[in-house]
């Protein structure tokens, strides 16, 4: 049963279309990112809203009758919920919203304070009804964020490849960090939403609902989230300590080509490492027609991390690549999921190259720190009204506030919005925003969306492509400020 899209917005919305000074006649907003951790958001996510809530008919007399008797609740009084308005729609437009939506291809990486999405409505009656999709729309801050942190890994990933491994393809690279996110998000959608966003960059992946998402709404040709088998402490735990060893052997032959994961802190991780995978069982991984991967689970990444390397290379030898930096043989590697975020993987990055071990070495896994610890301010995403037209005059909205800082000193906002039709334009091939009209330049952002039709899609082939591109571009203005 499809969620009704006449109760997803804030409550004092519904106010609105009293309280928009009379003879309004147009209301057209933007969505940017107003700044934040990272200094470019890549944009993710529309899509989904417009296929689920947004496109055909939006709403039906039940949905009005349903939302009537609700929010006349919500207010306790009857002047606030108007029903004509919806009637008008339905009646008028076949229940189809009269907005028309623009926004950057999904996938495109765009520096901060920079307009990425346009809403306004096409019929005078509707003004009202633009910023009254805000709630809904807002959302896409979260699949953005997500893309944004994960794109932002994927460069620093690359980058110590480049400095310190052999093989640093497109399908080396792809899995080094996992999504262990799913039982973290609020919601199943929220994990559709963040997995998928999080494919944009990478492949590999224990939320098996962002392969679904991305098939669903964005046709993916292919299954982009891939996993491994893997234990978990219930497993390893299973015969206690004194049948640890045991259990390690039977992993061993339950899986014994490919690569096979074994969470291997249960009890002395560097016991495990050491006595059991670098003792006991070194031969057999050795033999294997396939990669034992090793996950420390507990203790400080980085001395945790280190210590099990100096095992392990101990145990089973290594060679030294063509950088000067010591590789494991290819049946044994690690994984670090602990402790891991977009701060944290830099350091132990750098932490392995000090000591002369390549970042081919390692894969990661990112939980709550990849699809649930951020929010709409991680990169302070904001919808504002930038233009109406009020009684047939064209009128530029903006909010320019001054605020008092904690010195006590009077300075304008962050918050300041811009003012006007807005368009985003390339600049000797930076990304730029400025106003319909002010130069004959290409606007990047497409319409997506108009009364009540899709009319652009973005495969996801076409936005993993996009943000490739991104990528490669960041890394060539990298290149040249080094230089």
């Amino acid at each position: 049963m499809k969620t009704n899209l006449l109760l997803l917005a804030d409550a004092y919305k519904y106010s609105h279309y009293k309280l928009y000074y009379p003879g309004t006649t147009k209301i057209y907003s933007y969505l940017e990112s107003r700044g934040g951790v990272f200094d470019n958001t890549m944009f993710y996510g529309l899509q989904y809203y417009l296929k689920e809530y947004l496109q055909g008919q939006a709403f039906t007399q039940a949905d009005l009758d349903e939302a009537e008797e609700l929010m006349h609740g919500v207010f306790g009084r009857s002047d606030v919920f108007n029903r004509a308005n919806f009637e008008y729609i339905l009646s008028q437009h076949g229940g189809k919203l009269p907005v028309k939506i623009k926004a950057v291809p999904e996938g495109t990486t765009v520096p901060v304070s920079n307009v990425l999405m346009t809403i306004e409505n096409t019929d005078p009656r509707c003004f009202w009804l633009t910023n009254f999709l805000e709630t809904l729309l807002m959302q896409v801050w979260y699949p953005s964020t997500v893309a944004t942190i994960s794109a932002t890994i994927r460069n620093i990933v690359e980058r110590y490849f480049a400095e310190t491994a052999d093989d640093t393809s497109a399908a080396a690279i792809d899995f080094v960090l996992n999504d262990f996110g799913f039982r973290g998000v609020s919601s199943v959608e929220s994990a559709g939403l963040g997995g998928s966003a999080h494919l944009v960059s990478f492949m590999g992946s224990d939320t098996v609902e962002a392969s679904r998402f991305a098939r669903r709404y964005y046709t993916a040709q292919q299954v982009y989230g891939l996993s491994v088998p893997a234990t978990e402490h219930s497993i390893m735990t299973l015969l206690g300590q004194a049948g640890e060893s045991k259990v390690f052997d039977h992993v061993l032959k339950a899986y014994p080509e490919g690569i096979l994961s074994c969470v291997s802190d249960s009890y002395n991780i560097f016991n495990a490492v050491g006595d059991l995978w670098g003792g006991k069982f070194r031969d057999e991984i050795l033999q294997r027609n396939g990669r034992l991967v090793v996950r420390p689970d507990s203790g400080d990444p980085e001395k945790t991390l280190l210590k099990v390397y100096d095992i392990l290379f101990e145990k089973f030898g290594f060679t030294v690549n063509s950088k000067g930096y010591r590789v494991l043989p290819s049946q044994i590697r690690v994984i670090q999921g602990d402790g891991i975020n977009h701060e944290s993987i830099p350091q132990l990055y750098e932490s392995l190259k000090s000591k002369g071990i390549s970042a081919e070495n390692l894969v990661l896994g990112m939980g709550g720190a990849l699809l649930q610890k951020v929010n709409r301010d991680t990169q302070k995403f904001a919808l504002k009204c930038s233009y109406a037209e009020v009684n047939g005059e064209a009128v530029d909205v903006q909010k320019a506030p001054v605020e008092m800082n904690e010195g006590g000193e009077m300075i304008k906002s962050f918050k300041t919005s811009k003012a006007g039709k807005l368009k985003l334009v390339q600049e000797d091939g930076n990304y730029k925003t400025e106003r319909q009209g002010e130069s004959d330049k290409a606007d990047v952002l497409q319409t997506v969306f108009e009364n009540g039709v899709i009319t652009r899609e973005y495969t996801f082939e076409d936005i993993r492509d996009r943000a490739k591109q991104s990528r490669e571009s960041e890394q060539k203005k990298l290149a040249l400020t080094i230089n």
